[in-house]
């Protein structure tokens, strides 16, 4: 009889650690797609966003190529494959193609106005574009954006419900991430999140449960990239929450640098990225998409 309560005691222990676990809200892994495609401008994707049904997309160049077109998603809900129209390469406010060193794109988010806004590195901006991003249509420098370290400037860019920007630099403060926020033309800095060891924010998008996910990256010499996704729950300019949902080992993805959050029918938590190639033969363009489970 003891050996029996014993076991029964055993039992319900695992049982609890076991539904303690399952509580714990993490990101199961789904898929991951190898896009290719021959043109010329393709690779070294460093931005992505994502219509409402995680179909229609957007993938910005860090040589400012705008690719617009739509996935078709397997049973699991991963990109089985991708429909992409010919690149878009952005004018600046001269009328002509953008170039470097002005060509570095890092973040995009769709306007409102179904336009893009794009943010850029080295000469760093937030740039807002029509449909496609076939016409400039303004572009913001804001004051707190100049003293930047070189190639450590806006990497991620959000947008809320409300159409106001949010930009992360890539490095910038020893402790903290600065976060600005664009409305209107003015930006303010609202709150910083904390930064942890050689994590460094490449990517960001508020997900339809208006909490803002930070996609974080780190790099091991020879071993590869890794890849982690923070879900921060803000009260006003206040973090009430951050939480790790997602962090890979060294080598399990590409080097991930565009996040895109959406919901699927079912109401569950999306999280779809892709990786810069740094137009590298020894890399590829992943598409990953992960389940966010509670």
């Amino acid at each position: 009889m003891f050996r029996r309560s014993r076991l029964g005691l055993i039992l319900a222990a695992v049982v609890a650690v076991t539904g303690a676990v399952s509580a714990t809200p993490h990101a199961e892994y789904v898929g991951t797609f190898v896009w290719t495609d021959p043109s010329p401008k393709f690779g070294g994707f460093s931005a992505l966003d994502l219509r409402p049904d995680g179909l229609g997309f957007v993938a910005v160049s860090d040589s400012a190529a705008i690719f617009t077109g739509r996935f078709t998603r397997g049973a699991d809900g991963a990109v089985v494959a991708v429909e992409v129209g010919a690149p878009v390469i952005p004018l600046s406010h001269h009328g002509t193609p953008v170039q470097d060193p002005m060509d570095d794109a890092e973040g995009v988010a769709f306007a409102p106005d179904g336009g893009l806004y794009v943010s850029y590195e080295t000469e760093d901006r937030v740039v807002r574009y029509g449909p496609e991003g076939r016409k400039w249509l303004s572009e913001d420098w804001p004051e707190a954006f100049r003293n930047f370290e070189v190639n450590a400037g806006i990497e991620a860019l959000a947008i809320d419900t409300s159409g106001a920007l949010y930009a992360m630099p890539e490095l910038s403060g020893r402790d903290t991430i600065p976060v600005f926020r664009g409305r209107n033309g003015v930006w303010d800095r609202p709150f910083t999140l904390r930064r942890d060891g050689s994590w460094r924010p490449v990517g960001a998008d508020f997900g339809p449960d208006g909490r803002l996910y930070l996609l974080e990256r780190d790099y091991w010499g020879l071993v590869g990239f890794m890849s982690r996704v923070r879900r921060i729950t803000l009260d006003g300019d206040r973090v009430a929450g951050d939480e790790v949902l997602l962090q890979t080992h060294a080598g399990t993805h590409d080097n991930l640098e565009g996040l895109a959050v959406w919901q699927d029918s079912e109401g569950a938590i999306r999280l779809t990225m892709i990786s810069d190639d740094n137009f590298l033969p020894t890399q590829r363009t992943e598409i990953v998409d992960y389940r966010v489970t509670e």
